[in-house]
């Protein structure tokens, strides 16, 4: 599975920014996919991920309410649509996939495909 990641920007504080990972492969519908991102000198942090099949979606506590997860599995894209946006959301956001059935994992090391990432910088 290749990924790649689009629709990062500079975005003012309270704005909007809608990041979309475009999966090659004939199998997208069956992989979980997941948002992390990372600031410079921090680890890379879980943001959300949504599970292939049902849909069903889990979110970081920073992301709850303010962030959308969604996928189109005919487009081989998901989206994440964030809102309310504050300067401490400015990082590198990298789309993943994982081989799996459930969405509730937050351990990037449980993903097996990587995009290369989409700067987001969110001005105060």
């Amino acid at each position: 599975v290749q990924l790649q990641a689009s629709g990062g920007g500079l975005v003012q504080a309270g704005g909007s920014l809608r990041l979309s990972c475009a999966a090659s492969g004939r199998t997208f519908s069956s992989y979980v996919m997941g948002w992390f991102r990372q600031a410079p000198g921090k680890e890379r942090e879980f943001v959300a991920a949504i599970s292939g099949s049902s849909g069903s979606t889990y979110y970081a506590d920073s992301a709850k309410g303010r962030f959308t997860i969604s996928r189109d599995n005919a487009k081989n894209t998901v989206y994440l649509q964030m809102n309310s946006l504050k300067p401490e959301d400015t990082a590198v956001y990298y789309c993943a996939a994982r081989s799996a059935t459930s969405a509730r994992t937050s351990n990037p090391q449980s993903y097996n495909y990587w995009g290369q990432g989409t700067q987001v910088t969110v001005s105060s």
